[in-house]
């Protein structure tokens, strides 16, 4: 009968993990862009590093019940052991060592991944900057230096640095490319950072990594990866578009919606994700270049005589 049921139970549980898999994206590790390329890298690390401790403690556990199982008389019977100087130094050295060399791998990464510092492979190339905001349920991106906007689609050139500023209008969110990168949250009347980049033209899945509501699973959006010229010609038609983003308009898009389409904006109104981040901030946002807390009237002041 145990012959019998054993297969049946293997085969089974064979046929369970396929079809629980069979939903898994795996864009995280299938990267397209330099952040994502060196997470993917630690993951593995840390990865193959923990296996060094569990693939042997189950191997020897399964081995340990084989050998001494009650049935097999030729294994050896020590009732009086108690101690082994060896064993102490394997189960002990092994796993400081190993604990070690993740400090060390976590401690450097947390610099080189530092969502809030620029690329350095990519430093004498003009960055694309995208201000973020989650909405329910749905993404605003806000091109402030071409003054357009999109909801849930976002596009820039291959080998190029995007600095995203991401704040939210609601509740607090996240905005993550695995195909990119890091996932960073999205909190109301704060500003959050990331720098990511593409090195191959693709069409990027963008998703909300954090449950926000009703229409959570629909609040995905495309980021376009593409060619100088085709960047260029895409964000000529955005321009082309007869809508247009302002203050009076905005609450409107800000209406909870689900499954949004994609919309573009001709024109958006300067200061508008600064205005977004005050309002929950009694009128104040911080000013990048100093790190002081400037009402938004000034801080837009002060933008127009930079400019």
């Amino acid at each position: 009968m145990k012959k019998k049921i054993l297969p049946r139970l293997s085969n089974l549980l064979c046929l369970s993990s396929a079809f629980l898999l069979a939903g898994c994206d795996w864009d995280t590790l299938n990267p397209k862009g330099v952040i994502g390329i060196q997470e993917k890298s630690l993951i593995l690390t840390a990865t193959y590093a923990m296996l060094l401790v569990v693939v042997p403690v189950i191997v020897l556990t399964l081995l340990f019940a084989w050998q001494y199982r009650q049935s097999n008389t030729n294994a050896e019977y020590l009732p009086k052991w108690s101690h082994s100087n060896k064993i102490e130094v394997v189960i002990w050295v092994v796993p400081s060592l190993i604990i070690l060399f993740l400090a060390v791998l976590t401690y450097q990464t947390c610099i080189s991944l530092d969502p809030y510092r620029p690329l350095d492979e990519e430093a004498n190339v003009k960055p694309i900057h995208v201000d973020v905001v989650a909405l329910d349920w749905k993404w605003l991106f806000v091109y402030p230096d071409e003054g357009i906007a999109t909801v849930n689609q976002i596009a820039f050139p291959v080998n190029t640095p995007v600095e995203f500023r991401i704040t939210s209008d609601s509740v607090m969110n996240s905005f993550f490319i695995p195909q990119l990168g890091s996932m960073v949250y999205a909190m109301a009347g704060m500003q959050t950072q990331i720098h990511l980049s593409a090195n191959e033209v693709g069409n990027y899945a963008g998703e909300s990594a954090n449950f926000s509501g009703r229409g959570f699973s629909d609040m995905r959006f495309r980021a376009l990866a593409m060619s100088n010229d085709d960047y260029a010609a895409w964000v000529q038609k955005v321009k082309a578009s007869s809508e247009q983003l302002d203050s009076s308009n905005y609450p409107k898009l800000a209406a909870p919606s689900e499954a949004n389409p994609v919309e573009y904006f001709s024109h958006a109104e300067p200061g508008l994700f600064d205005g977004i981040v005050a309002k929950y901030n009694n009128g104040m946002v911080m000013d990048k270049s100093t790190g002081k807390m400037l009402h938004v009237q000034s801080a837009m002041s002060d933008m127009n005589m930079k400019e």
